[in-house]
């Protein structure tokens, strides 16, 4: 058996993959994790990530979980070309620092805004306090300033004049936010610009594909009471 890819394209990590895995010509087998259906849970997927989330990777008899070790893992195993994971210390060691840095800041607040602003409302039903919605967008805003000028900068992308696996990391986070409430990037031309190299570099076709899953999303309908049931102790950590 070959290379086994295990995503819902609706989430964010799991389209960074998706988007790196195809654009490098890659060839995978695709399996399909429902996690609305809860299908990260089921027994057999266990088996292959014991964390019981996705991405997850099958290579043979290997298997891998965690997004950015997937990523870098294919991009060593097929060689993949050097701006991706650059072999220079100093652009290598940026684009470590942005993977370290987002998953407990950006990725962490996007996460909260996008289940305060539309998920608890909306698909839940669930009241947020206007107070700690509030915090939660100011501390967004925060993160997209660090993001521009800590990381950004004047550059073209996060690691310099080419497209990395940040970048792929960065967009399909920020993406999930725009496309789903907030259009983070109509008020951030800096941010736009960014995006519009992005899309350049990977496709426009290969981004929207995508993409394409979060944008029927938007449509879901209301959770039902046994949804409700099994997100009770996620809603309670979001809602402290």
């Amino acid at each position: 058996m070959g290379l086994e890819l295990y995503l819902d394209l609706l989430s964010q990590p799991c389209r960074a993959v998706y988007i790196f895995a195809k654009k490098n010509g890659i060839p995978f087998e695709l399996r399909t994790v429902d996690l609305l259906k809860g299908q990260h849970h089921s027994d057999d997927f266990a088996q292959v990530n014991p964390l019981k989330k996705v991405p997850a990777l099958k290579d043979g008899d290997f298997t891998l979980a965690e997004s950015v070790a997937i990523l870098l893992y294919l991009s060593r195993k097929y060689e993949t070309p050097d701006h991706w994971y650059p072999q220079d210390l100093q652009a290598r060691a940026r684009v470590d620092e942005y993977l370290a840095w987002q998953h407990t800041a950006l990725r962490t607040s996007c996460t909260r805004t996008l289940w305060q602003k539309m998920m608890f409302p909306v698909f839940l039903g669930q009241r947020v306090p206007p107070e700690m919605l509030a915090s939660t967008l100011a501390e967004l805003d925060r993160c997209l300033q660090l993001f521009e000028d800590k990381f950004l900068k004047d550059q073209d992308f996060l690691a310099g004049s080419h497209i990395s696996v940040a970048d792929l990391v960065a967009i399909t986070e920020l993406m999930h936010l725009d496309l789903f409430l907030c259009q983070i990037f109509k008020s951030r031309p800096k941010l736009e610009a960014w995006r519009q190299r992005v899309e350049a570099a990977v496709g426009e076709g290969l981004f929207q594909e995508a993409h394409a899953a979060i944008m029927k999303a938007k449509d879901l309908p209301p959770a039902d009471a046994a949804m409700k049931e099994k997100l009770k102790p996620f809603i309670q950590l979001l809602l402290q």
